[in-house]
């Protein structure tokens, strides 16, 4: 009987002490979260980064087009880092200009982009600085900084096919100039899958200069807008409207959302 008095407290007493202990790392734990929110907070208030990288997603709108971004960057001090970027955007001419065509069995509009010859596209490949100018004042405020940089342009040229019809009633897939020559009746653009067989590469090269603005609430995560210039230069001109100048040189403003995360 005594032997079983003993094994039950041993067993409750074993029970307790781990119960306790459960409790106690989870409490150290949920200190240990409090003090590295707290820590974080401390650096923003004081307006610095200490981090060894960050990678960061992009969508960016600019004045002939639009695109989407991928950055790694390595930090040399608390206020300035280098950023490795790759970028794939489409260029669009300012006379494009979108008409109905045509309208199907299922009474869908098919439109096109009259005088339209190639869609344009870019990748891009750089390296740029960026220097914080103006740290977090608080918590609540945003960090500034100047980002300049540059690197190589991919241009690709893809051929904008249009479905057309001629005057016996015979359909097939022709470009401009020949759609206007020919007098086709046009049905509506051919779609983005058509013509990546008849793609043309244009190397080329490009330099941007920008304000980035990073409001972000916490160190650790990248919540910014960037607003900036970029110019390319390619190695030929390239076509995109017919009866239109071709350029080599193309200026642009832009505008970006980023978001990621620093390690």
């Amino acid at each position: 009987m005594s032997l079983l008095i003993v094994t039950t407290t041993i067993a409750v007493w074993a029970q307790d002490t781990t119960g306790q202990k459960k409790t106690s790392a989870k409490h150290d734990k949920k200190n240990a979260r409090r003090e590295r929110i707290n820590s974080l907070l401390r650096q923003e208030e004081e307006g610095e980064i200490v981090f060894n990288k960050q990678s960061v997603f992009g969508i960016k709108l600019a004045t002939d087009g639009y695109g989407i971004a991928y950055e790694i960057g390595k930090f040399k001090t608390a206020r300035r880092s280098t950023l490795f970027q790759l970028e794939l955007s489409e260029k669009k001419h300012k006379k494009e200009k979108k008409l109905a065509a045509s309208i199907d069995n299922q009474f869908q509009i098919n439109s096109v982009v009259f005088g339209k010859t190639n869609n344009f596209y870019q990748l891009k490949l750089g390296i740029a600085q960026q220097q914080i100018i103006g740290g977090k004042g608080n918590k609540n405020g945003v960090a500034v900084s100047a980002i300049y940089g540059g690197g190589l342009s991919m241009g690709m040229l893809k051929p904008y096919y249009v479905d057309v019809e001629d005057s016996a009633n015979n359909r097939s897939r022709q470009t401009y100039p020949e759609i206007v020559d020919k007098n086709y009746f046009e049905l509506g653009a051919a779609g983005f899958t058509v013509g990546w067989n008849a793609v043309k590469i244009r190397p080329g090269a490009y330099v941007k200069a920008a304000m980035r603005f990073d409001y972000g609430r916490l160190n650790e995560t990248v919540t910014a807008i960037e607003v900036g210039l970029g110019a390319e230069f390619y190695s030929t001109k390239m076509s995109q409207i017919i009866y239109s100048k071709e350029k080599q040189l193309f200026f642009n403003a832009y505008v970006s959302l980023l978001l990621g995360r620093r390690k």
